[in-house]
């Protein structure tokens, strides 16, 4: 069994509204609470950072689950949109909803089609940062299957 480790560095300066930075991997970035949640909005926020993990996963996910299938689309393209909900003081992430776009060459069939809108809830399914939030975070997916015109 292979185990694979990614490295967080983090620092900060000041209270909840202060700022700070984190370094993963090639990704380095400010980081503070958002405008949204009356921060400072320097940077990128854990909010965004969940939906960035989520997205990115589910759009690898997504490619790998139609390469399986013997599927290579002329172009996919992601819109995923996290909604939060504060009661009193207290902030929930309660939903992710990822919207992708696939198209296919304009000789595909209507089978076809049916399959990739298939095929796009499932690799919500079988995506890594899915399964981590399961039962914490709904994620749903609305996806948009098209020809190439």
């Amino acid at each position: 069994m292979a185990e694979h480790h990614f490295h967080l560095t983090a620092q900060w300066k000041g209270g909840l509204f202060g700022e700070g930075q984190i370094s993963v991997g090639n990704l380095v970035s400010a980081v503070s609470v958002p405008p949204e949640m009356n921060g400072p909005g320097i940077g990128t926020n854990p909010d965004e950072m969940l939906v960035g993990a989520a997205a990115t996963c589910y759009l690898i996910t997504l490619a790998a689950v139609l390469e399986n299938r013997g599927i290579i689309p002329v172009d996919i393209t992601l819109e995923s949109e996290g909604i939060v909900t504060v009661e009193g003081n207290k902030p929930r992430f309660d939903k992710i909803i990822h919207r992708p776009a696939i198209v296919l060459e304009n000789d595909a069939t209507e089978e076809q089609l049916h399959t990739v809108a298939v095929l796009a809830e499932r690799a919500e399914k079988a995506c890594m940062i899915s399964k981590a939030i399961h039962g914490n975070v709904e994620v749903t997916v609305e996806a948009n299957v098209m020809v190439k015109v």
